[in-house]
């Protein structure tokens, strides 16, 4: 048997190993040196504004991740209940990515839309009054305390660093910008709305008068969700690449 002498050769098989498992990896990994990106731009992608940043973050501090997932499957089920499968784009800006390892909740991927400003805030505050069943703990001080924006230009500037193309304008007026997000009648609102198209612009929290709160940036974090791409004109073929 010619592979007799491999079989009876522990080092010899060892060494063989290794050279067959190197020129295979080489195969697979040599071509990705050669690509400007291994993720396919889409449409409607951007960075999120300040004010949906700061809720990104309340929403990892409370470890909303532990419970609920970011990341729906390319399987029939996955897509009849929570929507389009999620796309590699869609989490381009994510630092870390909040994909998840289990659902003790549903998936939040396309959570964008699906409901009114005011169930959200039922929702954080008594989660059982709004979902029987829900084991969620209630959050009902997002509501009460005040949003940190002294540092999200801060917190902006090193996610650009990491590869997110915040601009120079975009940091400058972080602060201006969180704040006007939450005043739609502010003069600066529309500068919000030029620097992150399809942003949502309103007191998210329900009280008009009050200052912006941790409730305001959470909520509009997951207002936004699964909401920059549209996908009735999405093409995997090709056409949505810009």
């Amino acid at each position: 048997m010619k592979h007799e002498f491999f079989e009876k050769n522990s080092m010899v098989l060892l060494v063989g190993i290794l050279i067959v498992v190197s020129i295979g990896g080489l195969i697979e990994i040599a071509p990705l040196f050669f690509l400007g990106s291994t993720i396919e731009k889409v449409q409607g992608m951007r960075p999120y504004s300040p004010l949906e940043l700061a809720g990104r973050d309340i929403y990892i501090r409370e470890g909303c991740y532990n419970c609920h997932s970011q990341m729906i499957r390319s399987l029939r089920d996955e897509v009849e209940r929570y929507g389009h499968y999620s796309l590699a784009a869609e989490s381009m800006y994510d630092h870390p990515f909040q994909w998840g390892s289990k659902r003790t909740g549903p998936d939040l991927a396309r959570v964008g839309g699906k409901y009114s400003d005011a169930w959200h805030v039922d929702h954080m505050k008594a989660p059982r009054e709004v979902v029987p069943a829900s084991v969620m703990p209630g959050y009902p001080f997002l509501a009460t305390r005040q949003v940190d924006a002294n540092d999200i230009a801060d917190r902006m500037g090193a996610l650009k660093l990491a590869g997110v193309p915040y601009n120079d304008e975009m940091i400058e007026k972080a602060k201006v910008d969180l704040i006007a997000q939450t005043q739609p009648d502010s003069k600066e609102a529309k500068g919000v709305l030029e620097r992150y198209p399809k942003a949502q612009v309103r007191k998210f929290d329900g009280n008009p008068e009050g200052p912006a709160t941790e409730m305001d940036a959470l909520i509009a974090y997951l207002q936004m969700l699964g909401t920059l791409v549209d996908f009735t004109k999405f093409d995997a073929a090709g056409p949505n690449l810009r």
